[in-house]
């Protein structure tokens, strides 16, 4: 059997050059997977409108495609998180801007985004001028466990599918709790492990995962909410969104599969990294791991009193 502990790396060491990493290695370790990774997902499974680095929202009575699924994503936690077009929003993990500019093209918001990769923050950058909302959006390039802004900077906390890249899920609440004004929310929508010992088969789909989206851990939902209270945060909400995001799982699966030939061409010509070939896998992996019910994808709501 093997053990899935907290505030641990388990991503392969087929991934990187060396051994164990420092904190520091391992974020630059995830900023090259993602600057590796950027055409893949445009080509893929987002676009230039939506820009979207997560699974989607599908609701049952709404005849959405991949694209607005994509979109409607911001907008559930948008409406769940109750924020209001003035909030001051910080992007924690914004990617390439996809959600930051949609509240800014959408309500108005003035929001901040970061990223650990420079790359990300300047096409962030570039896609916020082409959709007009540069005056309202910023992007920097800084650790959303350790951030260079003041106290009670902001009135919102948002965190797509990345609060998972923290190695330890701890640091990137209590600064997310440091950053918010009194009464400001965190909204946290993010996979979360529903067992910690999986057999050699299930591991090897774990551990792909990780691979596939520079993750080093992943952490279960009790165990979030547990850190969300001893943080100080109050208020706290959990919203298991499973069956709203399988389409989503089903749909990266279809994408995998229908490209698996151009995949083993490309990768024996030497014209796929290893960046590249491990996010592709993992389109396989993360459709055994919801189907095998190993994961769950939930929001977390929160506020600071």
């Amino acid at each position: 059997m093997y053990t899935l502990e907290p505030n641990q790396d388990y991503r392969d060491q087929i991934l990187r050059d060396n051994g164990e990493l420092s904190p520091a290695q391992l974020q630059a370790d995830a900023a090259r997977h993602y600057d590796d990774c950027y055409r893949d997902y445009l080509f893929a499974w987002c676009n230039t409108d939506n820009l979207a680095l997560h699974y989607g929202y599908w609701e049952d009575d709404k005849p959405y495609d991949q694209h607005q699924a994509l979109l409607n994503k911001n907008r559930i936690l948008y409406e769940t998180a109750g924020i209001r077009p003035a909030d001051r929003v910080l992007d924690a993990g914004c990617g390439i801007g996809g959600s930051s500019i949609w509240m800014a093209r959408r309500h108005g918001n003035p929001v901040t985004g970061i990223t650990i990769s420079a790359r990300q923050a300047e096409y962030a950058r570039q896609h916020a001028r082409r959709h007009g909302v540069a005056d309202s959006t910023r992007f920097e390039v800084a650790d959303f466990c350790a951030t260079a802004f003041e106290d009670e900077s902001f009135d919102v906390v948002w965190a797509l599918e990345s609060a998972c890249h923290a190695l330890n899920k701890a640091d990137f609440l209590c600064e997310a709790f440091r950053l918010l004004r009194k009464g400001g929310r965190l909204v946290v929508c993010d996979g979360f492990i529903l067992q910690r010992r999986f057999s050699e088969a299930q591991w090897r789909d774990v551990v792909t995962c990780l691979n596939g989206w520079a993750v080093p851990n992943l952490c279960a939902r009790d165990e979030f909410a547990g850190l969300l209270t001893e943080q100080g945060f109050q208020s706290i909400r959990c919203d298991d969104i499973t069956e709203q995001t399988r389409a989503s799982v089903e749909h990266m699966h279809k994408v995998a599969r229908r490209l698996r030939p151009v995949q083993a061409i490309s990768q024996k010509l030497g014209l796929r990294n290893r960046a590249q070939t491990a996010n592709f896998k993992v389109g396989l992996a993360q459709y055994r791991l919801f189907n095998d019910k190993l994961t769950e994808y939930c929001v977390f709501t929160a506020q600071k009193a």
